[in-house]
């Protein structure tokens, strides 16, 4: 998958953000009036410093013991508010944003679960699991911290300019008018952090993509020797992260050291200023002391959203990956009338039928028609590139037709709900995918509910039942990633036995058994020979003799179906299947 060219706004993502903040919006106002009361101790205190200074030098009512203690009764009752409502913040807010972050890998899961296989083969898996973990991560603390921060800042500075603007009015713009620099100077960083994390995000996706491939690889890997090339290729990966890391570890250094100097000028101002007009008389002593707590307190809030800076271009950066996805336009959904299909018979007709893949228009099919009759079984032959496997993957909608359309029992697919049109489809494929698991969770999968006597009586049907019964744990066995403690021909016949509790009126045979021994290859074809029976099936063959006794077998080639009939017809045409048959282009199977 390519880095996304495309940079949304801050707005843009703000505003597709919302909907799920929004969801939560009643505890979220919770954590901003607490958020609000955190702040009651910073704008109090310089206050009760003023008062103090200002009695101690004679300016107000004198200062007392009862005074002082009162003020510091009053502090210490801020305090404790102060604490509980941190508490609650850091509990309950951090809690918004796991909720927040939940909801949205949901969406972003829900998605990719939609697009199409034109979508998985541009695409890495590692990019992907990494947009909707990694990068929701961050996205829980944005969630949290960015109301709350804004919130706080936005208080403090409001609530301190008036009480300041009621000491000493010139010297509080004076002081403000360094504010509106600093945010330039920062805006300007932040764009640079923010394409920096995104970088970083990306290498850290190709990352995973290519450890991935690796590990998954492993006994090729092996096989081969290749340990030195991935190391290789896994370096060069790493390197390119580290130095992206660097870049942005300057922009950051950048982003610090601008903050601690516009800090300097905002003291210097402060000294500066506030000592000639104390010199002059236009501001006490106290009201100095207040002035330069509030100036403290100023930028303190200003250095705490600086900092809170790299995790809101995290947390945006998270958002933007996000959002690309849920951007990923889907090919392939049901139609606004969509009804469910009803599969009668199994019929299956093409009508003017055409194709090309969109990533790189190569026209496969051509105004194919073509009528496959309720119970048949069909054996599609040819040189690769023919189109075989591509007019399989079109009956269950994996591809749309560039023209034409594709009819079962005469309801076009295009217009029927895609669950019902894949549930009436049963697929076995020469590479057999089993999920992390146990066998029955496996055989189970195209039917959750389905009873223990029916995930036995599919395995039974599929041949698969003895070597199940011989695993450690049965049943209840333990395959490993991917199947990888099973063999070829147990894997596809978990696979047929997953199809046959499926109970599809369809079949499609995508070269079930043209990587299998020759041992396997009997076993799986007397289970394929059971599936079959009564259905409608097309077989995609490699090795001719799993096509032998069908009732048709169609010749495809890159200019449609040239040839039509039983294996002993076309063997007797001795045209271009004679030849397969006979090995004299072996060389384009």
């Amino acid at each position: 998958m390519q880095e996304n060219a495309r940079t949304y706004k801050t707005s843009v993502l703000l505003r597709r953000f919302w909907p799920y903040l929004a969801k939560y919006w009643k505890l979220m106002l919770n954590d901003l009036f607490m958020a609000g009361l955190t702040t009651i101790c910073d704008i109090v205190l310089p206050m009760i410093m003023r008062q103090l200074t200002n009695s101690a030098l004679g300016y107000t009512a004198p200062l007392t013991v009862h005074s002082v203690l009162f003020m510091a009764g009053v502090y210490i009752v801020l305090r404790l508010i102060d604490g509980g409502a941190s508490f609650y913040m850091q509990a309950q807010g951090h809690i918004m944003g796991v909720y927040i972050e939940t909801d949205m890998r949901r969406d972003a899961f829900a998605h990719l679960l939609r697009l199409s296989d034109s979508y998985y083969a541009n695409t890495k898996i590692g990019q992907l699991m990494g947009r909707i973990t990694n990068d929701l991560f961050d996205v829980t603390e944005f969630a949290h911290h960015c109301p709350e921060e804004f919130f706080i800042a936005g208080i403090k500075i409001i609530v301190s300019f008036a009480i300041l603007c009621t000491f000493n009015v010139p010297l509080t713009l004076i002081v403000f008018a360094c504010v509106p620099l600093m945010m330039v100077v920062s805006v300007k960083i932040n764009h640079r952090l923010r394409a920096a994390f995104k970088r970083q995000r990306h290498q850290v996706g190709e990352l995973n993509a290519a450890i991935e491939d690796s590990l998954l690889g492993q006994r090729v890997v092996k096989a081969f020797a290749g340990e030195a090339e991935e190391k290789r290729k896994f370096e060069e990966g790493n390197i390119t992260f580290q130095n992206i890391k660097k870049k942005t570890y300057y922009f950051m250094a950048a982003f610090g050291t601008s903050t601690r100097l516009f800090d300097g000028l905002m003291y210097t101002v402060v000294i500066l200023a506030g000592g000639l007009f104390l010199t002059q008389g236009y501001i006490n002593a106290g009201d100095l002391v207040a002035y330069m707590l509030y100036v403290s307190t100023l930028i303190a809030t200003i250095r705490r959203i600086v900092e809170f800076a790299e995790q809101f271009q995290r947390g945006m950066t998270g958002i933007e990956r996000f959002v690309e996805i849920m951007d990923t336009p889907v090919d392939i959904e049901d139609a606004p009338d969509a009804k469910p299909l009803v599969v009668t018979n199994g019929e299956i007709r093409f009508e003017d039928v055409s194709f090309e893949y969109p990533d790189d228009h190569n026209e496969v099919l051509r105004h194919l028609n073509l009528v496959i009759h309720a119970g048949e079984s069909v054996g599609l032959a040819g040189p690769s590139g023919g189109g075989k496997t591509t007019l399989c993957s079109l009956i269950p909608r994996f591809y749309e037709p560039t023209e034409g359309r594709i009819l079962i029992d005469g309801q076009d697919i295009s217009k029927v709900t895609l669950e019902s049109l894949r549930n009436a489809v049963g697929i076995v494929q020469q590479d057999v995918y089993l999920f992390s698991g146990t066998v029955r969770a496996n055989i189970a999968y195209g039917k959750p509910n389905a009873t223990d006597e029916e995930v036995q009586r599919a395995a039974v049907l599929a041949g698969a039942d003895e070597f199940i019964r011989d695993l450690p744990n049965g049943y209840d066995s333990y395959i490993g990633e991917r199947g990888v403690k099973l063999s070829g021909g147990q894997k596809q016949r978990i696979s047929i036995a997953r199809v046959f509790l499926k109970n599809p009126k369809i079949l499609l045979l995508d070269e079930a058994t043209s990587a299998l021994d020759n041992e396997s290859e009997i076993l799986v074809g007397k289970s394929l020979m059971r599936l079959a029976k009564g259905r409608t099936t097309l077989t995609i063959a490699h090795r001719l003799t799993t096509i032998k006794n069908a009732d048709r077998i169609l010749v495809l080639e890159k200019d449609g179906i040239t040839e039509e009939g039983s294996h002993e017809e076309l063997l007797n045409r001795k045209g271009i299947y004679w030849r397969l048959w006979n090995g004299l282009e072996e060389e384009d199977l």
